[in-house]
């Protein structure tokens, strides 16, 4: 037969997916019988032990029952007129340009998604809902959801629940709604990049934040600084907010960086280290010390935040705070096709707890 799937599909969830698949589109009925794992293992070109593994993974899956002596029959409730079991999932985004999923925030979420689909031979594509909030035609496709705060119309989501679509939102969430989601800690990410600086002796540290005003910053960014507050406080350092510079703007720039860090530089008491919320920010600093003959990490530290791939290659390399997304990715893709159940009225949720990288642009704060 034509072995039509992706190479990293195992065999066994292959031969589940396509007897799934005949199911699902009447070929096979309820109490049919099917082959027997030798029969299978012939007509799938594989081993007895993978048809063995497939029809004992579809019986624990309900979707058929075995009798001694008799062979392996397809449940009745597998051909009910239920919902189906998702096939594809898509990423769902609302006219990002394609530029901003170069991101290491998306790439690896992307790696993650794709993941846990080829481990059960799902299919998985990029979906712009638009100006008109389409989502894809199947009703039984998994939709990872990526919102934005500014404009999204949260009515829209009521609307899509009521239609029973599958959804799980990445990065913004809305747990009033019920809606599962999958968000990076955020407060525990500006904790640990803050903690690192205090504990190599720093005690004025800087942090440049994207936003319009203090009390204009959006979720993100919020709780980077809400970590960097905590982190002070749990060595009885005050909040200073003379070492707080936020700069405008709806994209991550490196001029951000430059402007914040001279801006921060210009204090009268200047910080000893900064923590630049993203390192586009945190480049943009490095570029202003060198221009200020500042020396980086000698005379002042500075950590940024994403681990974008350059991060490793500047000089200094760039001390970060990788996000883990590729795990938000695997999780979300997870909670879509194992553990959502219809009808159920529970907010499934997860938490991915960024993770500290220690380069050279960090050091002991100087005497």
């Amino acid at each position: 037969m034509d072995m039509d799937r992706s190479d990293k599909t195992p065999m066994y969830r292959y031969i589940m997916n396509d007897i799934k698949r005949k199911i699902e589109a009447g070929e096979l009925n309820a109490h049919d019988p099917l082959p027997t794992q030798i029969d299978l293992a012939k007509e799938y070109n594989t081993s007895e032990i993978t048809s063995r593994r497939a029809l004992s993974d579809l019986v624990q899956e309900g979707y058929v029952y075995r009798i001694r002596g008799k062979g392996t029959f397809i449940q009745e409730t597998a051909v009910s007129s239920g919902p189906k079991p998702i096939r594809t999932i898509f990423f769902a985004y609302q006219n990002h340009e394609v530029s901003d999923f170069n991101h290491p925030f998306f790439t690896d979420m992307f790696d993650g998604i794709k993941a846990a689909c080829d481990e059960g031979g799902i299919a998985f594509h990029m979906w712009n809902i638009g100006e008109d909030y389409e989502l894809p035609q199947d009703p039984s496709a998994g939709i990872i959801l990526l919102t934005t705060m500014d404009s999204f119309d949260q009515s829209r989501l009521s609307v899509w629940l009521r239609e029973k679509r599958r959804i799980v939102t990445v990065h913004f969430y809305y747990p009033h709604l019920g809606i599962p989601y999958v968000i990076v800690d955020n407060l525990t990410g500006g904790y640990l990049a803050t903690q690192h600086l205090l504990s190599l002796g720093h005690r004025r540290i800087g942090v440049i934040l994207t936003g319009n005003s203090i009390l204009e910053i959006n979720q993100e960014f919020s709780l980077r600084l809400q970590g960097y507050r905590l982190a002070l406080s749990q060595r009885q350092i005050p909040f200073d907010s003379e070492l707080v510079a936020i700069m405008s703007g709806d994209h991550e720039r490196v001029s951000m960086g430059n402007d914040g860090f001279r801006r921060l530089m210009s204090l009268d008491n200047r910080p000893t280290a900064i923590f630049a919320t993203s390192d586009y920010k945190a480049f943009g600093a490095m570029n202003a010390a060198k221009e200020l003959g500042i020396k980086v990490p000698q005379e002042i530290s500075i950590i940024g935040y994403d681990d974008v791939k350059i991060s490793e290659y500047t000089y200094p390399t760039l001390s970060t705070v990788n996000q883990n997304t590729y795990k938000l990715g695997q999780r979300a893709a997870e909670i879509l096709l194992y553990e959502m159940k219809d009808g159920e009225n529970r907010l499934l949720k997860d938490e991915i707890v960024p993770t500290l990288v220690q380069r050279d642009s960090t050091g002991p704060a100087p005497v």
